[in-house]
């Protein structure tokens, strides 16, 4: 990972290997960089409409050897997002460029500390430079050592970039797990990654294996996972740094490390995409890694059902009916809606921790996807202030999700024929009886993401989220815990 530092220093005199310099639209530069690029200005080559770059060698008066303009837009539109895309572009074409060395001269938009700016610039480039090509054996192994931040205010900037180093890094995690093929991101590979954040951070883990879910009584994770050769696990992370007392934070993480459908096999095209139905898993086992290297002065539970979902003579079939941990009993419409199923289980298990919130993240429906595309998650949940809170989480990290409704009629449509439940409500309203069916199993104060439609994408989708896993919502979940934390005990 890029190291990401801050300093304070003259335009003129920075002697790094590429300066950029943000220009919003509309607006001239700094008077010492006015020579270095009047005649790009003048001839309209460069305008500063957001996302536009231009690159100027060896600029007259100016220490460094390139100049690389960027676009901000409009000032009054410019924010912390906008600014984590910019500081993406920067850091992007200086790897391009092959350098080992960048320096970004630190804009903030209005309203904005230089800490929270710096925060953001440090997100931006961290995430921007991520790439998945380990499996690549011609793969370009240079990649930019140092980012630097230039501030007149260097030692607000240097704490701002730490601190986004460490959030970035929830969604780094995250991206790795998920775009990793399922052969090698099994359940018991993901346990052993929360085995490694436990071990760095202290934190308390169990795991249990097929015969301890079956003990347990989770019968829809070992249901699900009956039929697959790699066997299911429950992940428990536990990061104990609140008071005693204290009741946690739970995430739930959906982790189907590899999703057919079941004996309702899915189309063959796309399939190759279903190794992303971890992405909730993967997000949280992310987000774990930055509260503690944050070290968050919270109780934060970590709770990741991870299995396969196979087809198979042990596989479980349209018609059965289960009985869940919760003692709930539900009939099976589909094996394809088996995310809801391990869900219903792990929201079950929370209940003994009394918690003070659990927000659940998955994969869950491709009715979410097609509701809202790739540009928010679904957010539901029984408790309005909550949704209020990760709502606005989501907006501050620019991982956005967006409230949809749980009215009763979406209850309704959930109720079974044969049992208690049915795990699918049907066609209409898909994401909204998923999360109807889910609220059954919820008797506290909880929220639910449906991210089918921005952990993965299709092509890149903006300067800091590339093609492939996005790591959705790890930074929406640190930040919701670092709000939480910071109502308590002041700014982290």
């Amino acid at each position: 990972m890029v190291m990401i530092d801050a300093r304070r220093g003259a335009l003129t005199e920075v002697s790094s290997p590429m300066l950029a310099v943000g220009l919003h639209k509309g607006e001239g530069l700094p008077q010492e960089l006015e020579q270095a690029t009047a005649s790009i200005l003048s001839n309209g080559d460069f305008s500063g409409k957001e996302g536009e770059t231009a690159l100027v060698y060896a600029p007259e008066g100016l220490a460094t050897p390139r100049l690389l303009l960027v676009g901000l837009g409009e000032r009054a539109s410019f924010t912390l997002e906008k600014l984590r895309r910019a500081s993406a572009t920067v850091a992007q074409r200086a790897r391009a460029l092959k350098l080992d060395e960048a320096a970004f001269t630190l804009p903030a938009p209005e309203g904005s500390g230089i800490h929270e700016a710096a925060e953001a610039a440090a997100e931006g480039s961290a995430l921007g430079l991520y790439r998945f090509d380990r499996y690549k054996t011609n793969a370009e192994s240079r990649e930019l050592k140092i980012f630097t931040l230039i501030s007149d205010d260097a030692e607000a900037a240097t704490a701002g970039a730490e601190t986004g180093a460490k959030v970035a890094a929830a969604g780094l995690l995250a991206r790795d797990l998920a775009n990793e093929p399922s052969n090698t991101a099994t359940p018991e590979y993901l346990a052993e990654r929360a085995h490694e954040i436990a071990g760095r951070y202290g934190m308390e883990v169990s795991v249990l294996d097929r015969a301890g879910i079956e003990a347990e009584g989770m019968v829809g994770l070992a249901t699900v996972g009956r039929s697959a050769q790699n066997e299911p696990r429950f992940i428990v992370l536990e990061h104990r740094k609140g008071p005693r007392d204290a009741a946690p934070v739970i995430l739930v993480g959906k982790a189907v490390t590899f999703d057919s459908g079941g004996i309702s096999i899915k189309p063959s095209v796309g399939m190759g995409d279903m190794k992303y139905d971890m992405s909730g898993g993967a997000a949280v086992l992310g987000a774990m890694e930055a509260v503690g290297a944050l070290k968050l002065p919270l109780n934060v539970v970590a709770l990741v059902p991870a299995t396969e979902n196979l087809p198979g003579g042990d596989a479980f079939k349209p018609g059965d009916v289960l009985t869940l941990h919760s003692g709930k009993t539900v009939e099976i419409v589909t094996t394809d809606a088996e995310g809801r199923l391990i869900l219903a289980d792990a929201l079950s298990y929370a209940r003994r921790y009394e918690p003070e919130a659990v927000i659940d993240c998955a994969t869950l429906t491709g009715a979410c996807h097609v509701a809202l595309g790739d540009h928010a998650s679904g957010l539901l949940g029984n408790d309005d202030a909550l949704i209020v809170e990760v709502r606005a989480a989501g907006d501050a990290s620019g991982e956005r999700a967006w409230p949809l409704p749980l009215f009763e009629e979406y209850t309704d449509q959930t109720k079974g024929e044969t049992a208690d439940l049915k795990n699918s409500g049907g066609r209409f309203g898909g994401a909204l009886t998923a999360g109807a069916f889910l609220k059954e199993f919820a008797d506290y104060s909880w929220a639910h993401l449906d991210i089918a439609g921005t952990a993965y994408n299709g092509k890149s989708k903006n300067a800091y989220t590339p093609k492939g896993a996005s790591g959705t919502p790890a930074r929406l979940l640190v930040e919701f815990l670092r709000a939480r934390a910071e109502d308590r005990e002041g700014a982290i």
